[in-house]
């Protein structure tokens, strides 16, 4: 898009916010973390200066961002976000400096940074978030079919659809050797490639649409063992003309981050066909599929706008026979949702489960209260659950749903794995 133009900081007049999450390795929070805050135009003047909490998180930092219209309009050529750069240390551990921070109009989002101990020949680490997709210019997706060939020669091939627990991603095209494989949970890479795809500003509906064809998809490349039965060692590419745009490093935006933790188990199907179907995409703006039965992410934008729900945006573009279906099962997981919200006044098996997951997290992440594992849902257990939720970026409502319990069912298989490696 050679027509394409940044804007100065001087034409920020809308904000949006920032938020911190520093880790370790073993995936620790790093507290007393300090965190230099620049506009990446001009990195030498600091804006702000933040440090982390005992959870290794930072406050809610409010930056300056373009007008929100212009992530809007199909038609701007204007850079709809600003950049910022952060240069984050702490005592014992390499530098990590990550620039191109994208922040959106009225958009909360999250930057998660992972710092290693300081080793004699250790230069810390240098993160570049390229362009967003609907501003830069990347290859446009090669054609497949939606229904993947699977041989019966005896490869590996699922015999149902599993969410798994991580994907391997090679940062690259399928060919490129010298690309690194990154090893991603699941709901991490969605997210990532959810907001490196399309706009956070969008309507809610059209996020989900474009949510649930990212993960079928992805959920396809899983089910058939696409690159592996090719002799790859990796599940899916961050090639745009071969998969989805997934950026090491970028920041994650919550409002899409709330979409995936509530719908990551589904995915899309048709009638009578075992695997997800590789619901393919384009931008509807520089590249126009429509011929070709895919969905464009600026039209399902304007679909969002006209008040269409997510099934129907994906119905427009894909057919009357596509549906939302549940993956049968989730890897990784200890104990599946019981199917219903968990709250005070509730007990039993699935409520002591829940408790002995909260207070192992509560012996890392120290701002959550430690409770005892007796089964009842009590106002300690609440208080437990709402510290965990503000942690983790979930709404505070000290209610264990869907989202909730699946997402410290993550954390707590994160964190004993990590004691079984080092007692």
């Amino acid at each position: 898009m050679d027509n394409n133009q940044s804007p100065s900081f001087n034409e920020l007049i809308d904000r949006g916010k920032l938020q911190l999450k520093v880790v370790n390795n073993f995936n620790v929070p790093i507290e007393n973390a300090t965190i230099n805050i620049s506009y990446t135009g001009n990195p030498t003047q600091i804006l702000e200066t933040i440090s982390t909490d005992n959870s290794g998180l930072t406050e809610n930092v409010e930056l300056a961002a373009p007008p929100v219209e212009l992530s809007l309009d199909e038609n701007n050529i204007i850079q709809p976000y600003s950049e910022y750069t952060v240069l984050v240390t702490a005592d014992g551990y390499e530098p990590v400096d990550v620039s191109g921070i994208e922040i959106l109009s009225g958009t909360e989002s999250m930057q998660n940074i992972t710092l290693t101990p300081v080793t004699p020949d250790g230069r810390g680490e240098d993160i570049v978030i390229p362009a967003h997709t609907l501003y830069g210019d990347y290859p446009p997706k090669i054609p497949e079919p939606e229904i993947q060939p699977v041989s019966e020669s005896g490869e590996i091939v699922l015999s149902r659809v599993v969410v798994p627990e991580t994907v391997v991603v090679h940062d690259g095209a399928p060919s490129d050797s010298t690309a690194k494989n990154y090893y991603v949970s699941y709901t991490d890479y969605i997210k990532n490639v959810a907001s490196s795809e399309i706009y956070a500003t969008w309507p809610e509906s059209t996020i989900t649409a474009n949510v649930l064809a990212i993960m079928s998809f992805t959920l396809n490349r899983v089910y058939t063992e696409f690159y592996r039965n090719k002799g790859y060692d990796f599940t899916i590419t961050s090639s745009t003309a071969y998969d989805h745009k997934w950026i090491h490093g970028r920041n994650i935006f919550d409002s899409i981050s709330l979409i995936v933790d509530e719908i990551f188990d589904q995915y899309l199907a048709r009638p009578n066909v075992r695997q997800p179907i590789l619901t393919q995409y384009c931008d509807g703006r520089n590249v126009v599929c429509s011929q070709r039965g895919w969905m464009s992410q600026w039209g399902s934008k304007s679909l969002g706008d006209r008040g269409y729900s997510p099934i129907e945006i994906i119905r427009n573009y894909y057919g009357n026979n596509m549906f939302i279906s549940t993956a049968e099962q989730i890897s990784g997981i200890p104990a599946s949702w019981p199917g219903y919200n968990l709250t005070i006044g509730a007990s039993g098996d699935k409520v002591r489960q829940l408790q002995e997951q909260l207070d192992a997290i509560a012996e890392v992440y120290t701002a959550i209260p430690r409770i005892a594992a007796d089964g009842i849902f009590g106002q300690r257990t609440q208080a437990a659950v709402s510290a965990f939720q503000n942690i983790f970026g979930l709404p505070q409502t000290g209610v264990v749903d869907f989202r909730t319990w699946y997402k410290i069912s993550q954390i707590y298989v994160g964190i004993t794995r990590i004691a079984e490696l080092y007692p």
